[in-house]
């Protein structure tokens, strides 16, 4: 079974890089999907009602139950799930079903390592208002369903994307992605605005990590291709600046040395949208050290890029070592000279 992670900071983001949208030259390889308006009444009630029982289950914070209504790949290692629901059980109230999906990979002899699934009417250049396309990579023989859902709570509104898999007559929890609507009192549309009066500004930077926050809000899950992530995402790319790394690490002289960065997206922070810098080190253990060195990071990075200093409130450096391992300092931008 294809695996589904719930750290929705960096993987997401990566992803909103490098989305590119589903030919339809491809479509001669896709595999049936239906929308919920194909499916009859009796099944469309009773994915929906699943649906909205694992995310009642969330909001009470039932892992027990979730746990145990899972496939059993998720089941064994349940902690992303947990740790997301943990943090967001607060805005898991009144779902509502606002989309659902129903991929069946049923008829494959084997798992696969990657499947395209089309749904809806394409056009002669693509999506349309109403498609959407899915990429799964590592599939196992079988029917998948994929509703997104609108809900409430403390923290403002939610889209909540609970992802199926069918065993027997019954939906079993496969995956379970929460996203905020609303950073900072801001929704995706706001970002968008923000990305294009960067752009107007010459600010390609601010722009392109704007465009991200907008592209990321937007996207129910990072495998999922619509008409409106594809304009999102073909706009973004007229504003990528060319010094990003992204194939290979970008060079940062700080502190009488080179660090070589490898990521840089924006998540939301306490104190406001806060820009991630990850870099690579050799050994993270000795933290005084790390953070000596996440601190000249974070000020060369702004010396480089001053207009970073209107569109964040905050910079965090991590120092990631060959192990995986990383060590993490957050400054808030008053705090960077």
């Amino acid at each position: 079974m294809f695996s589904f992670d719930c750290k929705l900071g960096a993987v997401l983001r990566r992803t909103a890089l490098v989305l590119v949208a589903l030919s339809p030259s491809s479509l001669a390889f896709a595999q049936e999907c239906m929308l919920g308006t194909d499916l009859s009444a009796g099944a469309r009630t009773a994915l929906e009602n699943t649906a909205r029982e694992f995310v009642d289950f969330a909001a009470r914070g039932d892992i027990v139950a979730l746990r145990q209504n899972s496939i059993p790949t998720l089941a064994a290692n349940f902690a992303p799930i947990e740790q997301a629901i943990n943090q967001n059980k607060q805005s898991f109230s009144n779902p509502t079903v606002r989309r659902e999906f129903v991929l069946d990979a049923s008829n494959y002899p084997a798992r696969q390592p990657r499947v395209e699934f089309f749904c809806g009417i394409y056009g002669a250049t693509g999506h349309t208002a109403n498609s959407a396309g899915f990429v799964l990579t590592n599939i196992d023989p079988a029917r998948y369903a994929i509703a997104v859902l609108d809900t409430s709570g403390a923290k403002g509104p939610y889209m909540v994307t609970v992802i199926m898999q069918q065993v027997g007559p019954q939906w079993k929890l496969a995956g379970f992605y929460p996203k905020a609507e609303s950073v900072n009192g801001h929704d995706a549309n706001w970002f968008l605005q923000q990305a294009r009066a960067y752009k107007q500004k010459g600010e390609l930077h601010n722009a392109w990590f704007y465009y991200v926050m907008a592209w990321d809000m937007n996207a129910p899950v990072d495998f999922m291709s619509t008409l409106q992530l594809d304009q999102i995402s073909a706009e973004m790319q007229q504003a990528r600046p060319s010094d990003l790394p992204a194939q290979n690490p970008m060079p940062l002289a700080a502190a009488g040395r080179t660090f070589n960065v490898t990521e840089m997206f924006p998540v939301a922070a306490d104190a406001g949208l806060a820009l991630v810098v990850k870099y690579q080190s050799n050994d993270v253990s000795n933290t005084a050290q790390a953070f000596q060195d996440n601190t000249a990071v974070m000020h060369a990075l702004v010396a480089r890029y001053p207009e970073l200093r209107q569109a964040f409130q905050a910079v965090v450096a991590r120092a990631v070592a060959p192990s995986g391992q990383d060590y993490g300092t957050l400054l808030a931008m008053k705090d960077i000279k």
